[in-house]
């Protein structure tokens, strides 16, 4: 009897102590920025997604979690000084005014880039770079988060932009049925994870080592490949991001055309990393194990 009483009390607060596990400093980040935010792998991640924004590309319906979360990540470098690093999502309109906030602010944006075409409205992904304390950080990029959704008269809908000329497709999200997700994460040999519509394998670059002040830059910071799905086994879209080495590029983009799949975007996030690491975004419609086939032939130029 006494251990059952001991599992229920267990079970009762574990809850409470993860809710914790957050630094007190970091959760002051959280409060002064008014956001939502998670503590793992010794980065603090804050969620800016862009709810208030229903975006199509090429036609289809592309729930929030498919490619609009933005955010802000920091861990902690030599001598408790912080890395923060982020990718804002960003109507047109919004570009320059949150730049202008970003700069104005002592913070660095290291990269402005699509990650897809025939979006509607036009979505731009804005990198930005930073050292200090945790409130500091805090303070120098909340004015500009604080213009996001704000802009008058910035397009909140699909409806309010016109959208560029796009293929002719069916709509994986309308589709009845669901993606066989156990599937593919046989095909990728990672599993992901289910948000809403949307199935997300996030794989990071580990291999790579690199660091910035002492600090570790992992996948929660930015530097992961992933790919992201939705709509039904037979009927789905898939949008990633691939992060790469020189060498590896050209290996990726034959993967990638081969199996049918469309770049969108070759960049950076980051500068001055070593060695430097080049991301690139790919779009595709069709049958969900094809689409998994041809982000695995990717992944497989990895790291060789």
């Amino acid at each position: 009897m006494r251990s059952v009483l001991f599992t229920v009390v267990i079970a009762l607060f574990a809850p409470a102590s993860f809710a914790q596990d957050i630094p007190a400093e970091y959760q002051q980040v959280l409060t002064s920025l008014g956001r939502t935010g998670d503590y793992k792998a010794a980065v603090l991640k804050v969620n800016i997604p862009r709810n208030d924004v229903t975006v199509t590309v090429a036609n289809v319906k592309t729930p929030t979690p498919f490619g609009f979360g933005g955010w802000i990540a920091m861990t902690k470098g030599t001598g408790g000084m912080e890395v923060m690093m982020g990718d804002l999502v960003l109507l047109q309109e919004e570009v320059n005014p949150v730049m202008s906030a970003l700069l104005d602010n002592g913070l660095d944006v290291t990269a402005l880039h699509n990650h897809f075409f025939w979006d509607n409205p036009r979505i731009y992904y804005m990198h930005v770079h930073g050292h200090g304390s945790a409130a500091d950080l805090a303070r120098k990029v909340k004015p500009a988060l604080d213009l996001i959704g704000k802009r008058p008269g910035a397009a909140t809908t699909s409806a309010s932009a016109p959208a560029a000329s796009a293929p002719a497709t069916s709509s994986p999200a309308a589709t009845a049925g669901k993606i066989d997700t156990a599937r593919i994460a046989q095909i990728v040999g990672h599993a992901g994870d289910q948000t809403g519509e949307v199935y997300k394998i996030t794989i990071g670059r580990d291999d790579l080592k690199l660091t910035e002040m002492g600090a570790p830059i992992n996948a929660r910071m930015g530097l992961n490949t992933w790919a992201a799905f939705v709509g039904s086994s037979d009927n789905a879209a898939i949008a990633g991001d691939v992060a790469m080495l020189a060498k590896e590029v050209t290996p990726v983009l034959k993967a990638l055309r081969s199996n049918g799949l469309e770049v969108v975007a070759i960049h950076h996030h980051m500068t001055d990393t070593q060695p430097a690491v080049f991301f690139l975004h790919y779009w595709g419609t069709g049958p969900a194990e094809k689409l998994a086939a041809g982000f695995k032939a990717a992944l497989d130029q990895l790291g060789k």
